[in-house]
């Protein structure tokens, strides 16, 4: 197949709660008339990020069992020949993919099924590696994490999020930082994913042949290790919670363990309310906001993730069970 007739594929990183989902949101929301298939990754055995997606014609196939690039990276081969089998078969339509790996990948193993596995190979074609870069944590994130530098090496595109909430000095020290581990990729910032389409499809940013100047071993080596200290845990109920007794309680636990806290979000079920509400956090950020209403018959449910460093897991549930109606 020639590169006109291969399926675009983007892939979409970043670390824990940089906006990767608020950017996929702005994508598929935007008036491109292209049909997109969504593959999302999450860290732990629940994700909820299906749900804070927007639902419309995207076929949006979650992988939430293990990190896409190590544990079911095999699941991901599988879910690539299935969705091309079933549109070259006219079952699904699609014109193209992004895949939203989990704040913990490391992009280069996602990257190089396109190339040593013969069937993806042949039926895609890796477009570009987008990064988003949180600007309130990323100096942070990239002193402690080896996953932020992946992420920010291997980008073709970087995009710098909440630089509303920094300085503008900070914002020059995180560029040039950026620059820094990767000087070939332009940056831009991005406002609530609200950034120019056109920067991030259809880019022809990914160059296997400078790849290789910087990864040599890019095609043969396939290890890769996420640190043994991070960790995460679900919380579950269909009782509903009292919204003003979950905000004073996590606001204590922030106040403790906000700095352990890399990423926290969810669904909640809330008494006398018949929306559910999204919710979600990095460190100290926390915010939320009303979303659809609960459908008739659908089973209302709080699904709330935790990932983080050392958390106490056992305070945190007996905590949040208090905070139940």
């Amino acid at each position: 197949m020639t590169t006109q007739t291969m399926i675009p594929v983007t892939i979409l990183t970043g670390f824990l709660g940089a906006g990767k989902t608020t950017l996929l949101n702005r994508i598929l929301s935007e008036h491109h008339g292209q049909r997109i298939a969504v593959i999302e990754n999450e860290f732990g055995e629940a994700g909820v990020d299906g749900e804070l997606l927007i639902q419309g014609e995207e076929q949006i196939v979650e992988m939430n069992n293990g990190c896409i690039c190590c544990t079911v990276r095999g699941d991901l081969v599988r879910i690539l020949g299935d969705l091309s089998q079933r549109n070259q078969a006219g079952e699904l339509r699609f014109d193209r993919v992004i895949i939203e790996t989990t704040g913990l990948a490391d992009p280069a193993p996602v990257a190089q099924t396109f190339f040593v596995e013969d069937d993806i190979r042949e039926r895609y074609n890796l477009d570009a590696i987008i990064t988003v870069v949180d600007a309130v944590h990323a100096m942070q994130q990239l002193d402690e994490h080896h996953e932020a530098l992946e992420q920010v090496g291997f980008a073709d595109r970087i995009l710098l999020s909440k630089t509303d909430l920094v300085t503008s000095e900070k914002v020059q020290e995180i560029t040039t930082r950026v620059r820094q581990v990767n000087p070939r990729a332009p940056i831009k910032h991005v406002h609530f994913g609200k950034t120019d389409i056109n920067d991030i499809l259809d880019i022809a940013g990914f160059s296997l042949e400078e790849i290789l100047k910087i990864e040599p071993d890019f095609l043969v080596d396939v290890s890769h290790e996420h640190d043994d200290d991070v960790s995460s845990f679900v919380f579950r109920s269909e009782r509903p919670f009292r919204m003003e007794k979950l905000k004073i309680f996590l606001g204590g636990m922030l106040e403790i363990y906000g700095t352990q806290l890399l990423r926290y979000k969810g669904i909640l079920h809330v008494a006398d309310d018949d929306n559910r509400w999204a919710f979600q956090g990095v460190h100290m950020l926390m915010g939320g906001e009303q979303g659809s209403k609960w459908k008739t018959n659908e089973k209302r449910e709080s699904v709330m993730v935790f990932i983080g460093k050392n958390l106490p897991k056992d305070d945190f549930e007996n905590g949040l069970k208090l905070c139940l109606a």
